[in-house]
């Protein structure tokens, strides 16, 4: 039987497949090699996973990072290590301790093995492809599942086909390919796809400069990012002393993709993205003398030796502005010692550089928030309105070498206009590998006597009731476009110290769009929230959805949903819905009653459903699976597993 040549995510796909078929669009399920959490939602799996009775993890590799929320300015985010440790230690799973590094550097250092599948409850858990991984961002049930040995349920995407050619010039790197595909499409352009990265301009990337353009493929709203598994990736694994890990993933010649564009690296030059959001991308000289009283330099999205080198190079015998805070926030302790071997950090320090721990700190607003109106730049992956820790903030997204460059100069600086020689930085053949921190799984015996510390702010998850066939109520919030978990539930250090305590976090939802949600909420009881285009973009992090679902949202109906954010509001009970007429959305405001009638027959048709608001019919679409439709009438992801268990 003649082959069909297959692209590198079909063959990943293919070899993971447990239901379904590849057809975009088609229900599949895929067992997952792997997962990764982190601190800010991994207390929330391992509660799921306490709610689950689950005795030890089924995974091959499951990995719990304590990354996002490092300030302990009092108990909670202590008590929720010590948590997340003795929850690591019962089910078998590797611990990060605070401090070790960014889960997804981290990750990719340690556990990364091309061919494997990974899910995190992290948006950016897909700059693991870089390695020719599988590598989905999700909620943390769906995470908590796969822990648990289930399949992961999605919809088969498309594959986008994007073919590098050329060589990037000097003062242009990886942070430049991944904006240049946001100016192109906006943050949703990859909405239902999967990017696959191939063809000559590859030979000049290494495996941790595609980390970046996977890591930020997220804002465009993609399932994941995928490279190969050639040259680049075999040499970062031998100098992390892992080469018997690699093995070649290259797509078939003559593969086909379902969309393609083709990206000639040579033409491109430094690109900003500027407030708020990541799809706001125009060239830095467009911007060139704005002001700026912060850069920032990390993040997992510039998480390599070479991002914090380039910037060292630049930086070495000369002084950053004198109104210029200059942030470094290196991602992993070996990283971190690597550049000091290297000397790299004394060039750093002796700039006027601030160091800080190995973590995410400022990307998620946990602390180094900018002062207020005034210009920000920063390497990290997104610039949603007040997700800095400054709720009127500025922030700019934009490469290590124009950070540094603005830096120096204390004005949106294009680097090429520095008039000094771009400095030659690559990764390094021999870096420092430090496994001390990074927690060994305990063997299963000793495992089963671990005792749970449970600090006094985990609260156990609430159990929520299923979704009535028969609903009439009022709307409680109307959001427009592109409306963030960020701004529907914030990070930051106000915020996130509550992550394992649902009825106290519940009382920041919305925040970021209407003041006065939580009140209005508790004395209005069971609601709905409408929104626009996109909604739900950003993080994973799944309080975007218990939260306001605690406070009685029970229908959310929006123009178009961003993915993870669809599958949380199912896996917790909310009903999910489109507008067949976005003129529906125009009609509608706060307050306006909608009512639903024999609402599980529609939803397990399959076709539209109807409504009726002040007289007005409403036609509703949805892309819900019969199990997902189960999962809303259990009341929820965990419901629906115990029914199933004791069925």
């Amino acid at each position: 039987m003649r082959h069909t040549p297959r692209n590198v995510t079909q063959k990943l796909i293919a070899s993971h497949l447990v239901s379904g078929d590849m057809t975009p669009g088609a229900a599949i399920g895929l067992n997952i090699d792997q997962t990764l959490t982190q601190d800010a939602t991994g207390t929330m799996v391992m509660l799921e996973l306490e709610a689950m009775a689950l005795d030890r993890v089924k995974t091959e590799v499951s990995a719990q990072y304590v990354d996002h929320n490092l300030i302990q300015e009092d108990n909670k985010n202590p008590d929720d290590h010590r948590f997340l440790q003795t929850s690591a230690e019962r089910l078998g799973v590797w611990f990060s301790r605070p401090g070790n590094g960014v889960s997804h550097p981290t990750h990719q250092q340690r556990f990364g093995k091309p061919g494997k599948t990974l899910l995190g409850s992290d948006s950016h858990t897909p700059a693991a492809g870089s390695l020719g991984m599988l590598a989905i961002g999700a909620g943390g049930i769906d995470v908590a599942m796969a822990m648990a040995g289930e399949p992961f349920h999605t919809r088969m995407p498309e594959v986008w086909g994007v073919r590098l050619e050329g060589r990037l010039p000097d003062w242009v790197s990886a942070k430049d390919v991944i904006l240049e595909m946001l100016r192109r499409h906006g943050v949703s352009g990859g909405v239902g796809r999967i990017i696959e990265y191939y063809g000559p301009g590859l030979t000049h990337l290494s495996a941790m400069d595609r980390h970046v353009i996977a890591n930020m493929g997220a804002e465009l709203g993609a399932t994941t990012s995928v490279f190969p598994s050639d040259a680049a990736v075999k040499a970062f694994l031998t100098a992390e002393g892992r080469g018997d890990d690699w093995h070649e993933l290259l797509p078939d010649d003559g593969c086909g993709y379902d969309c393609h564009e083709t990206i000639d690296l040579s033409q491109l030059e430094p690109l900003i993205a500027t407030p708020s959001s990541p799809g706001n991308v125009v060239p830095v000289r467009e911007v060139a003398g704005e002001p700026l009283s912060q850069a920032y330099v990390g993040s997992s999205a510039n998480p390599g030796y070479r991002d914090f080198a380039i910037v060292a190079a630049m930086l070495k015998e000369r002084t950053i502005d004198d109104n210029v805070s200059l942030e470094i926030n290196p991602t992993s302790r070996s990283i971190l010692e690597t550049l000091t071997r290297d000397g790299h950090l004394l060039s750093l320090l002796g700039a006027g550089a601030r160091l800080h721990q190995a973590g995410c700190n400022g990307c998620i607003g946990m602390g180094q928030a900018p002062a207020n109106d005034t210009n920000s730049l920063r390497t990290v992956p997104r610039n949603f309105p007040g997700r800095s820790g400054t709720r009127e903030d500025r922030v700019f997204l934009c490469s290590p070498e124009t950070a540094a460059a603005s830096a120096l100069k204390g004005v949106i600086t294009d680097p090429r206009t520095l008039g000094m020689a771009y400095p030659q930085v690559r990764e390094p053949d021999d870096p420092i590998i430090n496994t001390r921190t990074l927690i060994t799984p305990m063997e299963a015996s000793k495992a089963r006597k671990v005792h749970l510390i449970k600090g006094p702010n985990i609260e156990s998850l609430p159990n929520f009731e299923p979704l009535e066939t028969q609903l009439d109520l009022p709307v409680l919030v109307k959001a427009g476009d592109d409306v963030s978990t960020d701004e529907i539930m914030p990070a930051g250090g106000e915020v996130l110290p509550y992550r394992s305590n649902i009825p106290k976090i519940a009382e920041f939802s919305f925040r970021g769009v209407v003041d006065d949600y939580a009140d209005r909420a508790r004395k209005t009881g069971d609601h709905i929230v409408i929104g626009g285009e996109n909604y739900g973009q950003g993080s994973s992090r799944e309080h975007a959805a218990i939260a306001p679902r605690y406070l009685g949202m029970r229908v959310v109906i929006a123009k178009s949903f961003a993915r993870i954010h669809h599958q949380n509001l199912v896996n917790f009970g909310v009903l999910p819905l489109t507008f067949a007429d976005d003129n529906d959305y125009d009609a509608l405001e706060v307050d306006t009653r909608i009512g639903f009638d024999k609402l599980k027959e529609a939803l397990e048709a399959g076709g539209p459903v109807t409504a009726q608001a002040d007289g007005r019919t409403l036609t509703l679409e949805h892309t819900l699976t019969p199990r997902q439709v189960e999962i809303l009438f259990s009341g929820g992801l965990i419901a629906w597993m115990r029914d199933h268990k004791a069925a």
